[in-house]
Formats: C-alpha cells, structure tokens, sequence
C-alpha cells in the first residue's frame, strides 16, 4: 500500500534524511507556499511512469488508426 508523504521544499535542505524516505511505494511530494509543487520518485517508479505513458500514447494511436474511440471521444461523451 502507497503511503504518502508531503513536506515543504524546505525540507530538501536536509536532503539525506528526504531520500531515506522515497522508495518505490513511497513517493515525497513537496510543497512550496503550502501548494504541491514537486514529486520524489524512485527511479524504478519514474521508469515504469513513463512507459505506461508510451503504452497509453501507443494505445491511443492505434485506436485512432483503427477508427475505434479515442480516450478524447470518451471522456467526450461523458461531458454531455
């Protein structure tokens, strides 16, 4: 189970005791005038970020070669 962190960017002045608390189910989101502003990840988090998007984009492009709906039709249809 994901648990989460959130600290001011402060906090990165003791960066050493920051990073000790990322891991791979453990993101750190910093704030910056009380605003969410900044995500930690562990690499292995961030890798698996991206090519879930180059899935999804690969997906979306297929669907739209192959005249089936597109996540923008969906979501479209949805705000009606």
């Amino acid at each position: 189970m994901m648990k989460m962190s959130i600290k001011p960017v402060s906090a990165l002045r003791d960066y050493n005791k920051l990073l000790k608390e990322v891991d791979a189910d453990n993101p750190v989101f910093l704030t910056k005038n009380g605003y969410g502003k900044y995500a930690i990840v562990d690499i292995e988090s961030y890798d698996r970020f991206v090519n879930g998007m180059k899935v999804l984009k690969d997906l979306q492009e297929a669907s739209a070669e192959s005249g089936l709906y597109t996540l923008d039709d969906i979501f479209g249809e949805l705000d009606k």
